[in-house]
């Protein structure tokens, strides 16, 4: 039986839906078959969610450490001021203080092994900007914290698709630039071990998306096809990386030729994360690879529009949760099978009728 393991759950922006996923989640009792969820945040906020939610026989263990917490109940660190108060759908200053202090405080735990994986609800990567925190997002942030000396590659997953990007926030305008070899090839080293270790799968397919319409149509429509992408995905061959392209990325999701591959690779945000959501937003997940530790959300942003109505699905959040869960532990066999490896093959010793 696989041991139960401690999640924590940052709150996110207030203002948005990240208390009502959340709560709506861990309303479920099966949750804590899987593991011991502890939210970073603030009691006076989850309960008067709580009461807006109109959820019933669901109690609050508030606690000062992950070590009080109780693997039966909804446990809670105390991250905020007790001043803090909801304006639903408005980004303000102090929900943007509240959301990185619980990030901070959730990471620190994370990085003295006291949690064992982490599930982020969204922020508001505008009121969340401070001296401390200078990020476009969440991936870069958790890079400077666990990183492991290559990019961090966001991906969003589900049962239908995986998609990942080869830039992550950056605007539009300086796609281009950005793009290398070096670094298309770096992000497929990642994607590809990721696959292999957290997915369970032992040689990952993955397509690699032309930035160009019509993936440049052999030049004719922009170069860096032929300049870059392609001698970066000959040279993660040579490397082992079973992958193949560049395909015209409206064609390839339009056709539905991405079922053919485990993964996508695309050149940038907007290219691969729009037909992923428009296929499988409501069950999909944003993964973090290429960190030490496991970090997942949902795939959706504070949907500021939907806060306050109690209308907001809980699905992406509730598939985050289980999947940190799953990728822990795929990493826990992981090395376990590298720490009894199977002896190597020889010679077999004469028995006595030879």
């Amino acid at each position: 039986m696989e041991e139960k393991i401690i999640i924590g759950i940052t709150h996110g922006d207030i203002n948005g839906i990240g208390y009502e996923v959340i709560l709506k989640t861990l309303a479920d009792s099966h949750v804590f078959d899987l593991c011991t969820p502890v939210i970073y945040g603030s009691s006076k906020i989850a309960a008067f969610y709580r009461k807006q939610l109109e959820i019933q026989n669901m109690n609050l263990n508030v606690i000062n450490s992950v070590a009080e917490a109780n693997p039966k109940r909804i446990n809670l660190i105390n991250c905020c001021d007790d001043e803090l108060k909801v304006d639903f759908g408005h980004s303000t200053e102090e929900a943007g203080r509240a959301a990185f202090a619980a990030l901070e405080r959730a990471c620190d735990d994370l990085q003295s092994g006291a949690l064992h994986a982490l599930v982020t609800a969204p922020i508001n990567k505008k009121n969340i900007q401070s001296g401390e925190f200078h990020f476009p997002g969440h991936t870069e942030y958790l890079q400077t914290k666990f990183g492991t000396g290559q990019d961090a590659v966001m991906m969003l997953t589900s049962d239908m698709l995986r998609v990942a990007v080869a830039t992550g926030h950056i605007p539009v305008k300086d796609v281009a630039a950005t793009l290398t070899e070096e670094l298309i090839v770096n992000k497929l080293t990642v994607l590809d071990a990721a696959l292999r270790q957290d997915f369970g799968i032992c040689r990952p397919r993955i397509a690699v998306l032309g930035l160009n319409p019509h993936a440049g149509d052999e030049g004719v429509i922009g170069t860096e096809e032929q300049d870059t992408i392609i001698p970066a995905i000959k040279r993660a061959v040579e490397q082992g990386i079973v992958c193949s392209g560049p395909y015209p990325a409206d064609g390839f999701f339009g056709s539905d030729k991405y079922k053919s591959f485990d993964a996508t690779l695309a050149m940038y945000h907007d290219q691969g994360f729009i037909p992923f959501k428009a296929i499988a937003m409501d069950s999909g997940v944003n993964v973090t690879m290429g960190l030490s530790v496991v970090r997942t959300s949902p795939a959706h942003g504070t949907a500021y529009d939907l806060a306050g109505k109690n209308a907001a699905s809980e699905q992406s959040f509730r598939q985050a949760l289980y999947l940190a869960h799953d990728i822990f532990h795929k990493r826990v066999q992981e090395q376990a099978l590298k720490a009894n490896p199977l002896p190597p093959s020889g010679k077999a010793g004469k028995g006595k009728d030879e």
